[in-house]
């Protein structure tokens, strides 16, 4: 269990000395870094970028199966979907479950 205990310290003092170590990134408020208009920019593309690739995924699929319209509006949602939980993950990050 020693060697366990002083890995452990070791590994996070190396994680705090390289800025990998989750309490040392960020701002000490809480606030996400690179303020406002850089967290709408990045939000805003998170959905544009999902969105295309749904779309664009949905448009490939249905002129290769012949399905119009149906793929690219199944595939529609799911771009949206998927650019909704990106700006979900961006404004509430998993929380680093320390032992």
């Amino acid at each position: 269990m020693d060697d366990r205990d002083a890995f452990k310290q070791r590994l996070d003092a190396a994680r705090a000395r390289q800025g990998l170590d989750p309490a040392t990134k960020g701002r000490a408020d809480g606030q996400l870094p690179g303020g406002n208009w850089g967290i709408g920019f990045r939000a805003g593309v998170e959905v544009v970028s999902a969105l295309v690739v749904g779309v664009g995924l949905g448009l490939l699929l249905d002129r290769w199966l012949g399905t119009w319209p149906w793929l690219f509006l199944v595939c529609f949602v799911l771009g949206s979907a998927a650019g909704v939980m990106n700006v979900y993950r961006l404004f509430n990050p998993r929380r680093v479950r320390k032992d």
